[in-house]
């Protein structure tokens, strides 16, 4: 009895052995991770070319100062945005307001000699026709109110000059846009009428110039036989700034430069730019993508899926054994906002992982599901 329960408890023990076992096997098995994929796509996409340039405003003027005197007041806040004809700065004007007053004396002064000229000139030619006076006389009476009218054309001159002196005494703005600091505080001088200074910028931000330069050698290649006839060369090329920009934006080609500057063998091209968004601003650095040729079967993958290390970017690529192969990768330009052309280390139809990048490694055995 004793032998056939022992007998009977080593055959349990061996049944229990080998349901571990089976069951051990089983979760190896399901220890195989699912993991995303992609398949490397491909298509006919245009090319382009990096060029670095500035932006500069389209509408860009000086407030400067045309009379000289004190700076008496600032009617504006440095970097706000003014409108055209808004008064900015007060000069004093005292000196101004008496040229004015001096030169109205002169023109009224003037006004009474000739009225008084012409009486005498009426009364002269009355004269002569009776024979009281000689035609000497009368000449000189004629000559006199000459002289006279002369002399209100003068008047009249200078006053209309001391008025506009002492215009200018109030400085407007003259176009609309964002100021700058005031170049000069109140209570300064301002030397004016030596030469005017200036006082102050105002950028009207609303259009730009990305202005760049590309070899002459490849402008036959690039631009072709356009420019020059009114029309865009090219719309909608993408602008890179060196920090991203909350919006994205693009500038229409439209002036290619008659010369080429010997000194670089470059030639300076401009395209407009919309500042829509009010981000954007004066002497900006930025890359201009220029279209440079199309690539008929560009290899395209998610842009997110890359990753990168010491040696550049790479992919994890799903082989025909379900392995992950750490792949190295030559990148060219972001394509639609999302997709990245592949130049060099995967072709048309391989699997590349797009999700949980950190927990894959190098030989690792998944089970790839494709979701594009």
């Amino acid at each position: 009895m004793k032998k056939h329960l022992l007998l009977v408890l080593v055959v349990l023990a061996v049944a229990s052995i080998l349901a571990a076992c089976h069951r051990k096997g089983d979760v190896g098995a399901d220890e195989t991770p699912e993991i995303n994929v992609a398949v490397a796509q491909s298509d006919s996409i245009v090319l382009h070319k990096e060029y670095p340039g500035y932006l500069e405003a389209r509408g860009k003027a000086d407030v400067v100062g045309e009379v000289s005197g004190r700076l008496l007041t600032q009617n504006f806040k440095s970097g706000s945005y003014v409108t055209k004809g808004q008064v900015l700065f007060t000069i004093e004007s005292t000196r101004y307001r008496d040229a004015v007053e001096e030169a109205g004396a002169a023109l009224a002064s003037a006004t009474s000699q000739r009225d008084y000229y012409a009486s005498q000139s009426a009364a002269m030619q009355k004269a002569y026709e009776q024979q009281a006076v000689s035609k000497m006389e009368l000449l000189q009476s004629q000559s006199s109110l000459r002289q006279a009218e002369a002399s209100i054309h003068t008047a009249a001159a200078q006053l209309d000059n001391a008025r506009t002196m002492l215009a200018k005494c109030t400085v407007r703005a003259p176009i609309s846009g964002y100021i700058t600091l005031n170049e000069i505080s109140t209570g300064n001088y301002v030397n004016g009428e030596a030469a005017p200074q200036k006082l102050a910028t105002i950028y009207d931000n609303s259009l730009f110039d990305a202005r760049f330069s590309i070899e002459d050698d490849r402008y036959r290649s690039l631009i072709g036989d356009g420019g020059g006839t009114g029309e865009a060369v090219y719309r909608d090329m993408p602008l890179i700034f060196s920090t991203p920009m909350p919006h994205a934006y693009t500038a229409d080609l439209y002036y290619i430069s008659p010369a080429v500057d010997s000194s670089t063998g470059s030639l300076l091209l401009s395209g407009t730019v919309r500042n829509i968004d009010n981000e954007l601003k004066d002497g900006m650095y930025v890359k201009v993508s220029l279209p440079c040729g199309i690539e008929p079967h560009a290899v395209l993958v998610k842009d997110a899926a890359l990753s990168t290390d010491q040696l550049g970017k790479y992919l994890y690529v799903v082989n025909d054994s379900d392995k992950v192969v750490y792949t190295p990768v030559t990148v060219g330009e972001l394509y639609h906002d999302s997709l990245r052309v592949i130049e060099k280390g995967i072709r048309h139809g391989d699997r590349y992982v797009t999700q949980a990048l950190l927990t894959v490694r190098n030989g690792m055995k998944v089970r790839p599901v494709v979701r594009q």
